[in-house]
């Protein structure tokens, strides 16, 4: 990713802003009284009521493709002078080669460090001197490019973009930083608790499905990753027939469409690798991992397990069924967790609908000492919500909150440009994505009935436990927890099937 001068302020008010948290967190009541589950005097005070409902308007949209088999969609946007170009590639970490965690991911952070025409510093002063943003990685689906100019440098960004989509360089120099870089992060990263309990949890729920190891590899991975692999993988995922790109912004539809044939015209199509598909990933099992940190003074807690993808015709009532049980605002897990218990300062649940699958998980911290009763509240408000009908209030404060976020999740043109992208990368209909808020509202709550009763295997569940094993582990079995794999942090392996390293080998 290219770094601007408008990046290092964002991190710099980031790195402000999470030293803020950090120092709440650290200072929690909690740990002033850490045996006891005390009650905390909460504020009273009522939040303020939801927005007034409103009918949004999504602007017109345009699809067309080129003869490359580029599917190009255009979204005029004319509040603002700027224009965002963004591609998206059937390049995410899931096409990951077998046996080779990071490849798609490091092929995504080095797009932007210098193609064959130009150097990395040269992409990055061309884009910080007509005050635009330039971004390239890649997720679980996809890799993407992503361009952010005034109107006036609209064909300047077509044009950059192909160059990085198309040609990057891989310079091995640029390689070994980007490659150091990652294994800096991923010790960085091991260190971090909830890092450990996402990737473990992934494992438990996708196997050794792509969906299940790192995106960004693992420390052994990414050290054997080759220039060979990298350019391998560009030249069979980087085709216009496997890409979207989307102009959403202050130029016309003529504009757009001349502009992107000009710039991309010449792209010449490939044949498509095989499509990556579900057939691996196991069934939900129950299952309880506790990774153990010798010290750590907290807990986190992850449980779910794998659900719908996001096309499935049940998603949408799915996910308001998750924002009842932990999603912004009141919910159940905050209420009972939080609120009752005065165990955490925060409970959460959401969804991760993919491309070819996904999953619901529900998280939370909590002092070591209360490890297994806020694990045990979890399971249990998990279950509540298939076997207790919920209530017309807390259904409707969920669809408020999604309906209500709609008009903001789709101010800007690159959010718009997101939005469209995703639809057509999941096989949804474009036009439905006006129709949100109406769609939301439409949920009732026996939809959130037969849902929670299709999806949800409270006995099945996939448990992450990240701290101190020796202060809760004996409590676990007291409330109902047995089975219990216990595995040091020194000696986690993401590719074992036990998640244990062999003996000899280090991370």
């Amino acid at each position: 990713m290219t770094v601007t001068g408008r990046h290092v302020m964002r991190r710099a008010l980031a790195a402000r802003v999470g030293a803020l948290v950090l120092a709440a967190v650290v200072g929690g009541p909690w740990l002033a009284s850490p045996v006891s589950a005390q009650r905390i005097d909460w504020p009273t005070e009522q939040p303020p009521p939801p927005l007034l409902r409103r009918h949004v308007d999504f602007p017109d949209y345009e699809i067309r493709s080129l003869d490359n088999g580029l599917q190009v969609v255009y979204v005029g946007h004319h509040e603002q002078p700027a224009v965002n170009v963004r591609m998206i590639l059937r390049a995410g970490a899931a096409a990951d080669p077998p046996g080779q965690p990071g490849v798609a991911s490091l092929v995504g952070q080095l797009l932007d460090q210098g193609t064959t025409t130009r150097t990395a510093q040269e992409i990055a002063g061309s884009i910080d001197s007509i005050g635009g943003a330039l971004s390239a990685g890649t997720a679980r689906d996809l890799g993407f490019v992503d361009v952010l100019v005034m109107k006036d440098s609209f064909d300047f960004a077509l044009d950059l973009l192909a160059d990085v989509a198309r040609r990057p360089a891989f310079a091995p120099d640029e390689i070994e930083r980007q490659r150091n870089q990652v294994l800096s992060g991923l010790q960085v990263s091991y260190d971090d608790p909830a890092y450990i309990a996402n990737v473990v949890f992934n494992r438990l729920v996708y196997g050794f499905h792509p969906y299940g190891m790192p995106q960004g590899g693992t420390p052994r991975s990414v050290r054997t990753i080759t220039r060979s692999n990298l350019v391998a993988f560009h030249r069979t995922h980087y085709l216009p027939n496997n890409a979207v790109l989307a102009v959403v912004g202050d130029v016309t539809a003529e504009e757009a469409f001349t502009g992107v044939e000009r710039a991309l015209g010449d792209w010449r199509r490939g044949p498509l690798p095989p499509a990556v598909t579900a057939d691996n990933v196991p069934s939900p099992t129950r299952r309880l991992v506790v990774v153990n940190r010798p010290g750590a003074v907290q807990t986190v807690i992850h449980a779910g397990h794998a659900a719908l993808p996001r096309a499935h015709p049940d998603y949408l009532a799915f996910d308001v069924a998750i924002k009842i049980l932990g999603g912004e605002g009141g919910n159940r897990l905050g209420s009972v967790l939080r609120t009752e218990r005065s165990l955490t300062y925060a409970a959460s649940a959401d969804i991760a609908g993919q491309q070819i699958a996904g999953d619901f998980m529900a998280k939370t911290d909590t002092r070591s000492s209360a490890t297994a009763e806020a694990l045990r509240l979890t399971v249990d408000e998990i279950a509540r919500l298939r076997r207790e009908r919920v209530r017309e209030r807390e259904l409707r404060s969920a669809q408020d909150y999604l309906a209500g976020s709609f008009p903001i999740d789709i101010e800007t043109p690159n959010a718009i440009a997101a939005r469209v992208l995703e639809a057509i990368l999941y096989g949804l209909d474009v036009d439905e994505i006006e129709n949100f808020p109406e769609r939301i509202n439409a949920v009732t709550v026996r939809d959130i009935e037969r849902v929670a009763e299709n999806w949800l295997q409270p006995g099945n569940l996939s448990m992450v436990l990240v701290g101190d094993a020796s202060v809760f582990l004996r409590d676990l079995s007291g409330v109902g927890f047995d089975r219990i794999e216990v595995v040091p942090l020194a000696d986690l392996d993401l590719t074992a099937a036990d998640f244990r390293r062999a003996s000899r080998f280090r991370r």
